[in-house]
């Protein structure tokens, strides 16, 4: 079992940046691959960004790209969202999730541990 508690979340204006982080329990935690999604009031949870197991590879939503990065420390049991220039429209709870599977990084139903989530706001 993981178990994940992101942090870094914050009230910000447009155009600032932000990291969220993710520490997950575990000493398993570099077989799983990791995602970030969001949600934000009255709308479905959303995909961010992915990485895979050792971190090669990340994949994000197009909203996102460009602007947002994931990374993660397979020694400290960390995952990352190093969000820029930052929109109105990031505004959300994200969560950080894990999985065993790591394929379809945009599904939740592919994640099997989620995190409580950590807000962002951004005011413009």
């Amino acid at each position: 079992q993981v178990q994940l508690v992101e942090s870094g979340g914050g009230l910000v204006q447009v155009g600032d940046s932000l990291r969220l982080s993710c520490a997950a329990s575990g000493r398993t935690f570099s077989s799983y691959a990791m995602g970030w999604f969001r949600q934000a009031p009255g709308k479905e949870r959303e995909f961010v960004a992915g990485i895979s197991r050792r971190g090669i590879a990340d994949y994000y939503v197009d909203s996102v790209k460009g602007r947002f990065n994931i990374s993660r420390d397979n020694v400290n049991n960390m995952v990352y969202l190093q969000m820029n220039s930052l929109k109105s429209e990031d505004t959300a709870v994200y969560y950080c999730a894990s999985s065993l599977l790591g394929g379809r990084y945009y599904l939740p139903a592919e994640y099997e541990f989620w995190g409580q989530g950590t807000q962002v706001t951004v005011s413009s």
